[in-house]
């Protein structure tokens, strides 16, 4: 079975695929050294790691980076569901852009949780593109805030109010709060012009994990503010190391009564459908390469006179049969999830699983004996490794879901992310 696009995602999709091959995939020697399919640069002209004019001229039309927001606020009032059109396009061209970062993480917690005030005055911005936004969490403990790989509530993943992760005191005066600590990594955290941080405020017996936002697109950074690069496996989604030292923020909501990991889970159920849709884009565009190259392989074999070589071609098309079918699977299950959010980590693992298993095929010869490596499928593999790396790994994330269905009875409280306890069946 195959998903079926609506009208409306239909032309969402032939939008994005109608710009201007210089707007989805960028060549790495061109304005900004961004990463592609054909030779992923190192993004060291680009401070920002995806190029401004692309994000201006797709906040314009089609209007990606508020095409899940409500129009009431500059959206498109799309949902998930065009967000997962938009980002499966995305996806296939390995286009860099703040999208993951502000669409499917930060925004959804600002409209969730936002005072009135905080939403008319940062989600038209946002909308229009002017403003792109970023999710730090402590710890390396994304996956897990987000429930995706382990249970968000009682804070622990953000430092469990002792020492570590980020701690929050109020400032005084106008609701104002001061932050300490570091969240590393965090997805396009060294460019965007707002962090949606989680910090965790009061003395432990009493501590909760709270949303605080801290505005860095002003002339100058807020004092105490310091962003710096951190490795990533994939350029076209570059990584950063956010440091608070005493720096001014300000609580996401009107008081801190908010049940903010119930928003965190909401804004992973939403993340973890985009990014299914985007890896099996990925993996689709991966496959197109993998395809082109074993029928010119094949079409130069046909003229040799080794009969080995021709031979190794009908195993070269059952390989590449079976991943189609691989794919179009992925792709049902991710826009499946459009409808079923709780099934996005499963749909997420399959994607990504099939990402995995297309850009090797890709990247290693196919079609017998002196078949050419392509080179240019580079980029589909660190994808596909940067994203298990940011919101996996696989396994964990169908342990968490199976858990989470009750398949193997309830995991023990608190949960666990990444380490050797998630992999623990409860019985």
């Amino acid at each position: 079975m195959d998903a079926a696009f609506t009208a409306d995602q239909e032309a969402i999709r032939r939008t994005l695929r109608a710009l201007p091959a210089a707007h989805r995939s960028p060549a790495p020697d061109g304005p900004g050294g961004i990463a592609s399919p054909d030779g992923p640069g190192d993004g060291s002209g680009a401070p920002d790691g995806y190029d401004p004019e692309v994000w201006r001229a797709l906040a314009r039309d089609p209007g990606l980076p508020g095409i899940a927001l409500p129009e009431a606020y500059g959206g498109g009032g799309r949902g998930t569901a065009g967000l997962a059109a938009a980002l499966e396009e995305t996806g296939r061209a390995l286009l860099p852009s703040p999208l993951l970062a502000t669409a499917a993480l930060a925004a959804p917690l600002v409209l969730a949780l936002g005072t009135e005030d905080q939403r008319t005055a940062l989600l038209p911005r946002i909308a229009d593109g002017t403003l792109t936004a970023a999710l730090a969490v402590p710890g390396g403990s994304l996956p897990t805030a987000l429930g995706l790989t382990g249970d968000p509530t009682g804070g622990a993943w953000a430092g469990g109010g002792r020492a570590g992760g980020v701690q929050a005191r109020p400032a005084g005066g106008e609701g104002g709060w001061r932050l300490y600590g570091e969240a590393v990594p965090v997805p396009d955290g060294a460019s965007a012009g707002l962090l949606v941080v989680a910090a965790h405020a009061g003395g432990f017996p009493r501590s909760r994990t709270l949303l605080f936002l801290v505005a860095a697109d002003g002339p100058v950074p807020p004092a105490g503010l310091v962003r710096t690069p951190h490795p990533s496996l994939d350029p076209t989604r570059p990584l950063a190391r956010v440091q608070l030292r005493d720096t001014e923020a300000v609580l996401l909501g009107a008081d801190d009564g908010a049940d903010v990991t119930a928003a965190l889970a909401e804004a992973g159920r939403t993340a973890a459908v985009a990014l299914a849709a985007e890896a099996a884009g990925a993996a689709a565009g991966a496959l197109e390469r993998a395809v082109a190259r074993a029928e010119a392989a094949e079409a130069a074999g046909s003229r040799a006179a080794d009969p080995g070589v021709a031979g190794a071609f009908p195993a070269a098309r059952l390989r590449l049969a079976e991943l189609y079918a691989r794919v179009r699977s992925a792709r049902t299950a991710a826009h499946h999830a459009v409808g079923e959010p709780e099934s996005g980590g499963l749909a997420l693992a399959q994607a990504l699983e099939v990402l995995r298993a297309t850009t090797a095929e890709t990247a290693h010869p196919a079609g017998g004996p002196g078949a050419a490596r392509d080179g240019g499928a580079r980029g589909y593999f660190e994808r596909a490794a940067g994203d298990e790396l940011l919101l996996g790994p696989v396994q964990l994330l169908r342990d968490h879901a199976a858990h989470r269905a009750g398949m193997f009875g309830a995991r023990p409280c608190g949960g666990a992310g990444h380490g050797a306890a998630s992999g623990r069946v409860a019985v």
